[in-house]
């Protein structure tokens, strides 16, 4: 792979023979997940990436905005244009522990306005002792209120989830939101755990 640029900002620079916008503005992403065990640590993470379909990426850990017309595909179609040694853009979510049993968990939330050319928000979520489930609400409800501030509308943080997604979905400035989460129980011979969690962003 190799790496040139030219001209101003804004301008166009070739990566690997494909020209982009120098902007870096993702035009698809794709959502994934996975879970791996091994009496290292860091394999285990591999063996999670495995899991998850983009071990064989260069990754760059990214955070919080959902771009504009950015379409989201399906994990299968991402995939298929993943290259080995691709450098790419990923938000990320990662548990881990060697504690026989422990629950840990991983998620990924997303809100993105029904206006495609506004932009969205994206939030990482992980911890113990929570269910994919609940990781994965936790996730869908931080970046629901992220977004919703930008709206001007105003959520509860008391209120319950369920009862605060009715908020966003009436009136003139609803949005809608989704989650991504893996959970697992620490292995019970002591092998490293970990869970991932990832919304995957492809220039192309």
């Amino acid at each position: 792979m190799y790496c040139s640029f030219f001209g101003g900002l804004g301008e166009e620079f070739s990566l690997g023979g494909i020209m982009h916008d120098r902007n870096f503005v993702p035009r698809h992403m794709f959502f994934t997940k996975g879970m791996g065990y091994h009496r290292n640590k860091l394999q285990s993470f591999e063996l999670a990436l495995r899991n998850a379909g983009i071990h064989m990426c260069n990754l760059v850990r990214v955070s919080s905005i959902f771009p504009p017309d950015c379409r989201i595909i399906s994990k299968h179609q991402g995939i298929r244009l993943l290259q080995p040694g691709q450098v790419t853009f990923v938000v990320m979510a990662e548990e881990t522990t060697n504690e026989p049993n422990r629950l840990v968990s991983a998620a990924i939330g997303l809100a993105r306005p029904k206006d495609h050319k506004q932009y969205g928000y994206i939030s990482e979520h992980h911890g113990f002792g929570q269910t994919a489930k609940k990781s994965g609400d936790f996730a869908e409800d931080l970046a629901a209120t992220m977004l919703a501030s930008t709206l001007g509308i105003e959520l509860d943080p008391e209120v319950a989830w369920d009862e605060r997604k009715n908020v966003y979905n009436v009136g003139t400035r609803h949005f809608v939101s989704r989650a991504i989460a893996q959970s697992a129980r620490g292995h019970k011979q002591g092998l490293w755990t970990t869970v991932i969690a990832c919304a995957v962003m492809l220039l192309e």
